[in-house]
Order: structure tokens, then sequence, then C-alpha cells
């Protein structure tokens, strides 16, 4: 039970870091991006292929969140001056791109069989069957610090801009702000973030390959923002516990269903498309959302 409770800590960890990074972007600066996934599975491959070619685990972590923010700020420089609708479908298609170079450049990636065997941080300092313990206590540092940096850059004077081009474009630039900038920043940043949650998530799995970085990745990101509240960073660390809680717990139901395990994964994600139904309807800003939040845009 207790490395069952562990794994779901790891889990929920990782990918509120991940969510993170995608509540920055659209809660904060209202930028739809539809293949955050994509660098999430930057940061993994990076820290994964530098670690193995013996550099540092803490340089090879920052290598591949530079590299992702970096591809972040040149899809953003390449569509924010056009309609919002373009960095959604850009994003989307790029992550497939990130996926099939993965899944095809097998010289480097190994392709489908995936990459096994690379180096984790602290693993000497601690048994192999207790290294899970130690990495979710790494992970929850992490996601606190995560969180804290994105609060106190929502309380500064660059937050609250980025706020104002999301809730009115126009009147931030005639106040002389450069709206594009901001924006261009905030979708760096957060994708150097879900970068660090690849990085972690490599740790965790010991072995990663292109079909872990699948499209739904994305999707599950923005349940939890939505779940939890757009805007709302303990919202969103909510809804990431929330969601692969629900997740982790009707997997002792299948034992007394007679679905197969697919119709079982099946039938998880139609309850969850039903309950943000009902949250649509009832509470539309979230669990801790604001309804002025909602005006994204308007």
């Amino acid at each position: 039970m207790q490395d069952y409770l562990v794994s779901i800590i790891l889990t929920a960890g990782i990918y509120a870091i991940f969510a993170l990074g995608l509540n920055l972007q659209w809660g904060y600066a209202g930028l739809l991006n539809f293949g955050h996934v994509a660098f999430m599975a930057i940061g993994a491959y990076t820290t994964v292929l530098l670690s193995m070619n013996g550099v540092p685990l803490i340089l090879a972590v920052l290598a591949g969140m530079v590299l992702a923010g970096a591809c972040g700020a040149f899809l953003g420089v390449a569509t924010l001056r056009l309609h919002e609708d373009y960095l959604a479908i850009v994003t989307i298609g790029f992550s497939e791109i990130i996926r099939f170079i993965l899944l095809n450049w097998s010289s480097l990636t190994r392709g489908s069989f995936g990459i096994y065997g690379y180096p984790r941080p602290l693993e000497g300092l601690i048994a192999h069957e207790d290294y899970n313990l130690l990495l979710a206590g790494v992970v929850i540092v992490v996601l606190l610090l995560v969180y804290a940096l994105i609060e106190i850059l929502a309380k500064s004077p660059w937050g609250r801009v980025l706020k104002s081009v999301r809730d009115d474009e126009a009147v931030s630039v005639s106040l002389g702000k450069n709206a594009f900038s901001y924006k261009v920043q905030s979708l760096a940043l957060g994708s150097a973030i879900a970068a660090l949650a690849g990085s972690l998530l490599a740790f965790y799995l010991q072995y990663i390959n292109p079909n872990n970085f699948q499209p739904i990745e994305t999707f599950y990101a923005w349940i939890m923002v939505i779940l939890g509240g757009s805007g709302s960073n303990r919202g969103t660390i909510a809804g990431a516990i929330l969601l692969w809680g629900f997740f982790s717990t009707t997997r002792f139901l299948e034992g007394y269903v007679s679905l197969s395990p697919s119709a079982s994964g099946a039938l998880r994600m139609v309850i969850i498309g039903l309950i943000l139904i009902a949250l649509m309807m009832f509470r539309p800003q979230g669990l801790f959302g604001r309804k002025e939040e909602l005006a994204v845009g308007k």
C-alpha cells in the first residue's frame, strides 16, 4: 500500500508541475497551447540523452528546460502576431512532429524500443526498493518551488501586465506595453516548466519511449487546469490530485465489473467528461477559480 500511495504522489506531483506550466500560459496569458506534451518530451529526452553521455544531471535537466523554452519562444514568435487559433493549431502539429522525430530517429532515441538504464538523481544514497520514496520527496520540493515561483511572478508587475494582456490586449498596448513580448515570455517559461516535469517523469519511469508522450497527455493537463480553475495555481495542483486520485481508485473497480481494460479506461474518460460538463454548468470557474478569469478574450 505504501508503494501504491507513493506512486500516486509521484504521478500527481509530476503532472501538477506539468499543468502549472500550462496554467501560466492559459490562465495568465490566455494562450491556447494544445501541444504542451511536446515540451515534456523535449525535457525528458534531452535530460536522459545528455546524462547518458556524462553530463551532470542538474545540467542535463537545465539544458532540457532551456531547449524547451527556446522551442516555445520560437513557436510564439512564429504565430503570436496572428490570431490565437494559429498557436493552438501549430502547437498540436509541433507535438506530433516531436513525437515522430523521437519515434523514427532510432540512432539517437532508439525509436519505439525506448531508452532505459540512465542515471537518476541521488540513487546512490538509498536502497533501490526505497528510491521512489526519496524521489517523491524531490518531486514535492520541486512542485512547491515551481508553485512559489509562479505565485511570485503572478503578483509582480510582470504578472499583472500578463493578465492585462490576457483580458484586453488593446488596452495594454495603448499603455505602452509590448504584449507580444509578454506572451512569448509566458509561452517560453511555461514550456520550460513542462520540460522540468518531463525530466522528473523520466526519473520516475526509468524507461521512456515516444508513446509516453501522446497528445492525450496535453489534455490531461487541460482537465487539471479546468477542474481547479483557470488562473489558480493551487487549483491546478488540486486538479492534478483529483484526476490521478480518480484514475487510481477506479482501477480497483475493474475486478467488480465485466469490462476489458480498454473498455474500463474508456469508461473512466466518459465519467471525467460528464464531470467536466457538470462543472461547466454549475461552477464554470472551477473549484478554486474566480469568475473574473472567465472574461479571457472579452
